[in-house]
């Protein structure tokens, strides 16, 4: 060939870089990328969309499960902004992905044309915004070395999203061959993430620090983790009997089976565990950007200068001392600094042994449930998902605090197995739960399970019919319980029995999942459920399984009615 258009052009860069899979609503921007899929069909797959925050949410997780930047197209304007969920989902959690926005023409540009944005104002970027980069490609024969930079930037240092515009125009652009040499403009050689590694003088600072330490705590997590990576952490806290807590909603960073498994740094925390990194004097932080949830909102370490000695690992110097000062602060890659610290010298006997051992003794006791009201236990239904859901499986959620029953009963095997087994968003979005299974379903073909609300679950269950369009089996508990719970569970704290913008008038969700292909199935009780989650696991398509909770069952450690009560008695002090 003399010659291609621009939008073949971009479909072999994609290729080029390894993408199996792109996520999109169409739109007649792109229409010549969306040729470029077709010719390429064999090699890069277009799943289509129901909307384009389901289908950014869907790329969003491809990258969390692969550890490449996930793909989305969208249409200008309207295409862009619904997709904007996924790309601070993809900033807040730390996740390599690429969004490809097709734009207004460029002779039409800046008259606000029809759905014309400006992407550079709208995406950031910033430590405030949505994306790490954004940049627009007037120039189709540049092509390869916009992609190529889109994927470096996606994953290198703190891995992110990143936003390339494509003008509709330039998109239809035949580029033509070099007129001296004859050669066409080639996609660029795959990109890899670049390793940042941990320097000796820092790694003999770090082993004074601990060979001091009475009390220390490992908080491992954020984005850029591997298999190689958790295996060398978990040598890391074998080799020097560290307790390790996983960072909020990263609970697969390192094994929950595991004994020195000390439980999840998040929302709803074990409040054991939660006086034992208080009452830590010295913090190793390898991978989490420390941020609100996974700090206690900032109080399980203060900021600026926390109490406890803070060793901060992280991929990206400029999120170093960013938010928390640290006494020892080392910029690597998650992968150099594991590998770096399972080979640090560790003494015969360390001083902490007991502390270790309480802390896996606090998580342990944490998965003893309290009594709670109602004819559904979910404890129960936790632990039977842990007995029949396979090792690899996927477990995705929005935001809810239906999450919190997974978040604090279910035990991840996690990355050093082999796979990665938790999509779930840092950013608390919701909606996220659905889109996220279905895209883990296509692009691993293990099991994938989603537990969802039924305010969560009705954000994205459109992407239902997408599953269905392209054989994704995915098994979903949505949780109703006739309310946003989250916000009237704050609702009764702070205005209790003023109940305003919380309630929901659902439909039959059974009767909707069955509409989108779907089995549907609604149980009461708790012995109803084994044998419909069996049944799931042996049908071929996917199931919804929808189990009625009672409101009273607010949270993993109390009713809604005791939170009301105790609201008023403070309120009654007061007057």
């Amino acid at each position: 060939m003399s010659t291609r258009i621009a939008g073949h052009l971009l479909v072999e860069c994609l290729v080029a870089q390894g993408v199996t899979h792109a996520f999109g609503v169409p739109g007649e921007s792109y229409l010549a990328v969306l040729d470029g899929f077709h010719l390429h069909r064999d090699q890069i797959r277009f799943i289509i969309n129901r909307q384009e925050g389901g289908a950014a949410f869907m790329a969003e997780a491809h990258g969390k499960l692969t550890g490449r930047p996930g793909v989305c197209f969208v249409t200008r304007g309207p295409g862009a902004t619904n997709a904007s969920i996924g790309v601070h989902t993809a900033f807040q959690d730390s996740t390599p992905m690429v969004l490809f926005v097709g734009d207004v023409a460029s002779d039409t540009r800046d008259r606000e044309a029809f759905q014309e944005v400006d992407y550079l104002s709208f995406f950031g970027p910033s430590t405030k915004g949505f994306a790490k980069r954004v940049e627009r490609i007037d120039d189709a024969r540049r092509i390869p070395e916009y992609v190529a930079r889109a994927f470096a930037t996606a994953m290198n240092g703190r891995p992110g999203p990143v936003v390339l515009v494509l003008p509709e125009d330039m998109l239809t652009q035949v580029v033509a061959a070099h007129a001296g040499t004859g050669v066409l403009p080639q996609a660029l050689p795959r990109v890899e993430a670049v390793e940042a590694w941990t320097d000796p003088g820092s790694l003999r600072t770090l082993r004074e620090m601990l060979l001091k330490a009475e009390r220390p705590f490992v908080i491992a997590g954020g984005g850029g983790w591997t298999v190689q990576a958790a295996q060398a952490l978990q040598r890391f806290a074998e080799n020097w009997k560290l307790p390790v807590g996983n960072a909020f909603r990263f609970q697969d960073t390192f094994d929950n089976h595991h004994p020195l498994y000390a439980g999840d740094v998040g929302i709803g925390i074990n409040p054991r565990l939660a006086a034992r990194i208080k009452d830590s004097d010295l913090i190793l932080a390898i991978g989490p950007r420390l941020g609100e949830m996974t700090s206690g909102g900032y109080t399980l370490l203060e900021v600026p200068k926390p109490r406890q000695k803070l060793v901060h690992i992280h991929a990206s110097a400029e999120e170093l001392n960013r938010v928390y000062q640290a006494d020892l602060a080392i910029n690597a890659t998650m992968n150099a600094a594991a590998r770096s610290l399972e080979v640090l010298d560790a003494p015969v006997a360390v001083a902490w042994d007991a502390w270790t051992q309480a802390c896996h003794a606090d998580y342990l006791a944490n998965l003893e449930p309290q009594i709670l009201p109602g004819d559904i236990d979910m404890p129960a239904i936790v632990a039977t998902l842990q007995k029949h859901l396979p090792a690899d499986a996927v477990l995705t959620n929005g935001a809810g605090n239906f999450a919190s029953w997974m978040h604090r009963f279910y035990r991840h095997h996690g990355l050093a197995k082999g796979f990665k087994t938790q999509l779930a968003p840092t950013n608390g979005a919701m909606g996220y739960g659905v889109p996220a299974g279905i895209a883990a379903a296509i692009a691993t073909g293990r099991l994938a399970f989603t537990i969802a609300g039924d305010g969560d679950f009705l954000m994205n269950g459109q992407e239902l019919a997408t599953a269905t369009q392209y054989g994704a089996k995915t098994i979903i508990v949505l949780l109703n319980n006739g309310m946003f719970g989250t916000i009237r569970m704050h609702q009764e704290r702070e205005y209790p029995q003023h109940v305003t913008g919380t309630q929901l008038k659902n439909p039959d969700f059974v009767a909707l999942a069955c509409a989108y292909g779907y089995a549907g199935v609604r149980i009461t009780r708790t012995a109803e459920f084994e044998a419909e989650l069996l049944a799931a696991l042996d049908r071929p398509q996917g199931t919804l399984i929808e189990v009625m909770l009672d409101p009273e069952v607010i949270s993993t450690r109390g009713t809604l009615s005791a939170i009301t009560q105790n609201a008023l008695k403070h309120l009654q002090q007061k007057e």
